[in-house]
C-alpha cells in the first residue's frame, strides 16, 4: 500500500504517520483545525530531527519522509487512499464520526479503514460503515517509532484479506512485530496491563505507599523499565481512565472499574506528560 491517510495527529497519530512515511508511503494527515494541525506537523519535525541527531536515522532518509507527508484539514484529501489509520481521541462518539466521514470520502470501494482504539470494539466502528468487511484494529504503542508491536483485531465481519493485507503492510513495510486478538476490549496487551496500572493507582490512593516507592518496586524488583504510575503518566491518565472505562463495560468486574484518584486527576486536568504534571511532574 502507498498511499496512506492518518486522522489525528496527537502522540500516537504523528507517530504512525511518521513511520509510514519513513517506509515510503505517501502519507495524508488530517486534523480537526489549523492549530492541531500545526502542532502534529511540529510533532513530527521533533521527532525525525531527533533521529537524525541520534545517529539512528540518515538526514537523506529524513528528507524524504518530509516530502511523503502532507497536511491538511480536509477528508476529501482521503479519497484515493488504500487504508485510513483513524488516531483520534479514545473517545467512541468521535471515532465513530469519523469512520462515518471516512466511508463517505474513501472512493476505492477495497480501501481499508483501520482503528488505532486501545479498547473500543472493532465492530462497533464497522457497523456504521457500508463496508464492514474492511475495517479492522491496527493499534500502536507509545513511542511509535520506537515500539516494535502492533496489535491487528478482527471483527466478526473482517475480511480474511483484509485482515491478510494488514498484517503485511504492519509486518513487511513498517517493519512491526504483528500479534492478533479477537474483538474484545482491550485487546492482548491492554486486558493486561491496564488491571496492572489501577492496582498501582489504588496502592497510592489508599496511602499504602508513596508513588516512588510503587514505582521503584516494580522496576529495581521486577527488572519493569517504567514503573507502572511513570508508565500511566506516559500514556495518559486520560486514554488509561477511557481504556478502563471500556474494559469494565464488556466484563463488569470489579478489579476493572477506575478508581476514584484516576478519575479526579483526570478531571482536574493532570493528564501525565503531555500535560506537564500527573503522579510526577514534568518540564515542559
Amino acid at each position: 500500500m502507498d498511499r496512506i491517510g492518518v486522522v489525528g495527529c496527537g502522540l500516537m497519530g504523528s507517530g504512525i504517520a511518521e513511520v509510514a512515511a519513513r517506509a515510503g508511503a505517501d502519507v495524508v494527515v488530517i486534523e480537526r483545525n489549523a492549530d492541531a494541525l500545526a502542532q502534529g506537523q511540529s510533532r513530527v519535525e521533533r521527532s525525525l530531527t531527533r533521529a537524525v541527531a541520534s545517529g539512528k536515522l540518515p538526514e537523506g532518509e529524513a528528507n524524504r519522509a518530509r516530502g511523503n507527508l502532507t497536511f491538511g484539514e480536509d477528508f476529501g484529501l482521503l479519497a484515493q487512499c488504500e487504508m485510513v489509520i483513524e488516531a483520534v481521541a479514545e473517545d467512541e462518539d468521535t471515532k465513530v464520526e469519523v469512520f462515518r466521514k471516512l466511508d463517505e470520502v474513501m472512493l476505492d470501494p477495497q480501501a481499508i479503514l483501520a482503528t488505532n482504539t486501545s479498547s473500543i470494539p472493532i465492530i462497533k466502528l464497522a457497523m456504521v460503515t457500508k463496508r464492514p468487511e474492511q475495517v479492522i484494529g491496527m493499534h500502536f504503542f507509545n513511542p511509535v517509532p520506537v515500539l516494535k508491536l502492533v496489535e491487528v483485531i478482527s471483527s466478526l465481519l473482517t475480511s480474511a484479506d483484509t485482515t491478510a493485507r494488514v498484517r503485511e503492510y504492519a509486518s513487511e513495510s513498517l517493519g512491526k512485530r504483528v500479534i492478533t486478538s479477537k474483538d474484545r476490549a482491550g485487546f492482548v496487551v491492554n486486558a493486561l496491563l491496564i488491571p496492572y496500572l489501577l492496582s498501582a493507582v489504588r496502592m497510592l490512593e489508599s496511602g499504602f505507599a508513596s508513588a516512588e516507592d510503587i514505582d521503584t518496586g516494580m522496576v529495581v524488583g521486577c527488572a519493569h523499565p517504567l514503573g507502572p504510575l511513570a508508565l500511566t503518566d506516559l500514556i495518559g491518565l486520560d486514554t488509561t481512565l477511557a481504556v478502563a472505562e471500556s474494559l469494565y463495560e464488556e466484563f463488569k468486574e470489579p478489579h476493572l472499574a477506575p478508581p476514584p484518584l484516576l478519575s479526579r486527576m483526570t478531571q482536574a486536568g493532570l493528564l501525565g506528560r503531555k500535560s506537564g504534571q500527573g503522579f510526577y511532574a514534568y518540564k515542559a
